[in-house]
């Protein structure tokens, strides 16, 4: 019998991952309008420094990541996923018009730990719910498509902004604030789409009847799994936010409008490679997917660090979206891979919530390493993608030497 072709692979998907790829592509869509612009708007707007982007990308992260322990958790003890993503998604979309009256770095951090929360109550169950929803050899094949999706919708969002950016102010090198607010009511559509996308779409997938919930412990998810979060825990430790990459193309000289079509190409490239690199680490492995994207990132970084002109930063960046793509999704597959089917919401839960922790360091070590704190200068711009590229070489090394063992699984 012939093998099917990658279409037809993507077709066959079931209705689940479908309508959590609608969803992620809706969120994706509000959310990319207004996050790639937010630190610009932070910076030239209201004169905040980098150290204090650095917390607050740090902070938005970190301070929701316990939720996501929680949610994965509570979602294995009721054996349902849907509904808590539902309310998570609701949250982020409830959260998105108080941008629009934010006036002040206080406000704008409140608002961004509102939206994370609902990031923090979503993420494990969603995640949980796509991985019930397939068969172990598409695994791989499903998360790359999701990715795939939430980065389209990224796209779509991105030209959105760039669009009000071209008919509010031109091609102007600094965000003005009429233009960040038009953009915030523009983003409001698309994420109640999201919400209306997985409440009507998603079905929960029976898993038996509701249990006594397992412990939330470190061991009790075992040494396979701890070791992978590990070495993840090393390589995030230096992936500090993508604030960071929007600061350093301005401070090469480019211009908003330039910055947005970058990250548009850049999240088309992830786009495309989301699916197919998935599909391929059902064929040879996660682990050498993984780690063909670390060493992607790590080069990048570095040449982050480099870059002298815009143009040097337009390709760094636009191949950065070959990272995402090898990576992102790639990680989240072998995380099913790693536990037992009744403590995959823990285990999502667990990952998103130790890598979400660890944002708050990595940010907050970028901006003191570009900026520094008081009478401390920092080292310059170039310093944290020599610091976050360096890191992701060594975790790369390490995921290299490691052999993890699996959990089998019934693939019918």
């Amino acid at each position: 019998m012939a093998s099917k072709s990658f279409v037809q692979k993507i077709k066959e998907l079931p209705r689940n991952v479908w309508a959590v790829s609608f969803t992620s592509f809706f969120m994706d869509t509000s959310s990319e309008m207004v996050f790639n612009i937010l630190p610009l708007f932070l910076a030239n707007v209201l004169g905040v420094q980098t150290a204090i982007i650095g917390v607050i990308e740090g902070i938005a992260e970190a301070t929701a990541s316990l939720l996501k322990v929680f949610s994965g958790w509570l979602s294995d003890k009721l054996r349902g996923r849907k509904w808590i993503a539902v309310i998570g998604y609701g949250l982020s979309a409830l959260s998105k018009p108080f941008f629009y009256i934010a006036n002040s770095w206080g406000m704008i951090a409140g608002v961004r730990w509102a939206d994370r929360l609902g990031k923090g109550v979503r993420t494990a169950p969603r995640d949980a719910l796509v991985a019930d929803s397939i068969k172990p050899s598409q695994r791989g094949l499903a998360f790359g498509f999701h990715r795939a999706a939430d980065t389209g919708g990224a796209v779509l969002g991105i030209l959105i902004a760039a669009l009000a950016v071209w008919l509010v102010q031109s091609n102007n090198q600094e965000l003005g604030e009429k233009t960040f607010r038009t953009i915030v009511l523009i983003s409001l559509v698309p994420a109640f789409l999201a919400v209306l996308s997985l409440a009507i779409g998603a079905r929960d997938i029976k898993l038996g009847e509701k249990t006594k919930a397992p412990k939330i412990t470190f061991k009790g998810l075992g040494k396979p799994f701890l070791t992978f979060l590990l070495i993840v825990g090393i390589f995030d430790l230096g992936n500090s936010s993508d604030a960071f990459l929007v600061l350093r193309a301005q401070e090469r000289g480019m211009t908003v409008l330039g910055i947005l079509v970058m990250v548009a190409v850049f999240n088309l490239v992830y786009t495309l490679v989301s699916a197919p690199a998935g599909n391929l680490s059902d064929k040879v492995g996660r682990r050498k997917v993984i780690i063909a994207g670390w060493v992607v990132y790590g080069l990048i970084y570095l040449g982050f660090g480099l870059a002298q002109k815009p143009w040097h930063i337009w390709t760094a960046y636009v191949a950065y979206g070959v990272y995402y793509g090898l990576a992102y999704g790639t990680a989240k597959a072998m995380v099913a891979d790693l536990v037992p089917v009744e403590l995959r919401g823990t285990a999502y839960g667990t990952y998103n919530a130790v890598l979400g922790i660890i944002d708050f360091p990595a940010s907050l070590i970028a901006g003191l390493l570009w900026q520094g704190v008081g009478g401390w200068q920092g080292f310059g711009p170039s310093a944290p993608f020599f610091f976050g590229g360096s890191l992701a070489i060594l975790a790369a090394v390490l995921l290299l030497i490691w052999r993890p063992k699996q959990i089998k699984e019934n693939a019918s």
